[in-house]
C-alpha cells in the first residue's frame, strides 16, 4: 500500500516535470534549465500544493466563492511563482501573466499525461 502510494507520487512528480519542460519549450519567458531542474520544481510544487495551497484557499475563500472557483487559477499561478523563487536562477518566469497562462497549460498537459499513463489523478 505504501509502496503503491510512493509510486503514484513519483509518477505524478515525473509527469509534472515533463509538463513543466513542455511549457518551457512553448514560452520564451518561462525558462527551466534542464530536466533535473524540472524534477526539482515539480517536487517543490508538490510540497507547496500540500502545505501552502490549502491555507491560501482558506484565506481567499470569499473571493473564490464569488468567482465560482476561478480564483484558484490565480492561486496556482502564485504557487508557481513561489516555487520559481525557491529554486532560483535555473527556473525563471517573467511575470504574473506568464505564470497564470503557464499554470493552466501545465494543468492541461499534466491531466493529459496522467490519462495516457493510466494514473488515477
Amino acid at each position: 500500500m505504501l509502496l503503491r502510494r510512493f509510486f503514484n507520487w513519483f509518477t505524478s512528480i515525473f509527469l509534472n516535470a515533463i509538463a513543466l519542460m513542455l511549457v518551457s519549450y512553448l514560452f520564451q519567458s518561462f525558462y527551466i534549465a534542464n530536466f533535473k531542474t524540472a524534477l526539482l520544481a515539480s517536487i517543490v510544487l508538490s510540497i507547496l500544493n500540500i502545505f501552502v495551497k490549502p491555507f491560501l484557499i482558506l484565506f481567499t475563500l470569499p473571493i473564490t466563492v464569488l468567482t465560482l472557483g476561478f480564483f484558484i487559477l490565480v492561486l496556482d499561478a502564485i504557487i508557481l511563482l513561489i516555487s520559481q523563487s525557491v529554486i532560483g536562477d535555473t527556473f525563471v518566469i517573467d511575470g504574473f501573466f506568464v505564470a497564470f497562462v503557464a499554470s493552466i497549460i501545465i494543468s492541461i498537459i499534466s491531466v493529459f499525461l496522467h490519462k495516457i499513463v493510466g494514473d488515477d489523478k
